[in-house]
């Protein structure tokens, strides 16, 4: 169970490592007009479990606490990023948000049932330093100039690493209520884009295409799947391992032609592998011991 529910999890991070890709094929929307097409498109899916099954319309009704934490990590996080990237290089704030993974690691250990051992801190920061080959491959400058931008990229990466452990310890409410918070991003996401930016629409089908896309895999489904896997598989795992999602992304990015290939990604590759395993050699182990056991009583 939670073996499956941790594989569930990491589609999740698979699904965002297109998020680059689609984005980069979308066009030139606004960030937040994009945001609230593509989380209402993200909303369909679950629309449509709930008007084939009536019956789980029930699990919508939650405490206030539920919905204002869901709320405030889909929309929260994706205000406050779109605000780094609008008040800082896009590089620093980019990595300045991965910290999530790492937060989400560490904070773990406040988790009922949960231990917090030196493999999964080391395989996080492997991680961490993986990311850095990535992200700062043209190199990073700091300036206290985008202090701003700095400061919303910080607030980003504890907003989504505080929903994703918060997220844990609700782990009887039904990922259903994913569908609401998707409404409820994409309206304020609208909202939004009516007071800051333009609206500009995609020119080509093919734009659409990557919208659509974008809606249903990176800003939709990938929400489900990541609620249910923090809820019921190995949350220090699947912090560790999300520093994939970059590493995934630039691979996708070099295969289809938007970025060159080097040196920084195969050692990129290693580290962040090579940490993803040495987090998750805890669940490699009960693995191993079950199957002795089971040898065992044969």
């Amino acid at each position: 169970m939670k073996l499956r529910a941790t594989l569930i999890g990491f589609t999740a991070i698979l699904m965002w490592s297109f998020l680059a890709l689609f984005t980069a094929a979308s066009g030139e929307m606004p960030p937040f007009q994009l945001s609230a097409i593509c989380f209402a498109i993200g909303s369909i899916p679950g629309i449509a479990v709930l008007i084939l099954n009536p019956s789980r319309m029930a699990l919508l009704r939650q405490p206030a606490k539920v919905w204002i934490i869901g709320i405030a990590g889909l929309f929260g996080y994706h205000f406050l990023y779109f605000t780094a990237l609008r008040n800082a290089p896009a590089v620093e704030a980019g990595l300045i948000a991965y910290l999530w993974p790492l937060l989400i690691v560490v904070g773990s250990a406040l988790l009922p049932g949960e231990r917090l051992r030196w493999y999964h801190v080391a395989g996080a920061l492997a991680g961490l330093c993986g990311t850095f080959l990535i992200v700062g491959r043209n190199g990073i400058d700091f300036d206290g100039a985008y202090a701003i931008g700095y400061g919303a990229a910080f607030l980003c990466a504890f907003t989504w690493s505080g929903y994703s452990l918060l997220t844990r310890r609700f782990d009887a409410v039904s990922t259903d209520v994913v569908t609401g918070f998707c409404l409820a991003t994409s309206t304020l996401s609208f909202f939004c884009h009516l007071g800051l930016e333009t609206t500009l629409w995609p020119a080509t089908a093919f734009e659409w295409i990557a919208v659509a896309g974008l809606g249903l895999f990176p800003v939709g489904a990938a929400f489900y799947a990541w609620d249910y896997g923090v809820k019921n598989g190995d949350i220090q795992i699947l912090g560790a391992a999300s520093y994939a999602a970059p590493l995934f992304s630039t691979l996708i990015l070099t295969i289809f032609g938007f970025a060159e290939p080097s040196w920084r990604i195969a050692l990129a590759c290693l580290l962040v592998t090579g940490g993803a395993v040495l987090a998750a050699q805890e669940m490699f182990r009960r693995k191993s011991v079950a199957k002795q056991v089971a040898a065992a009583a044969e």
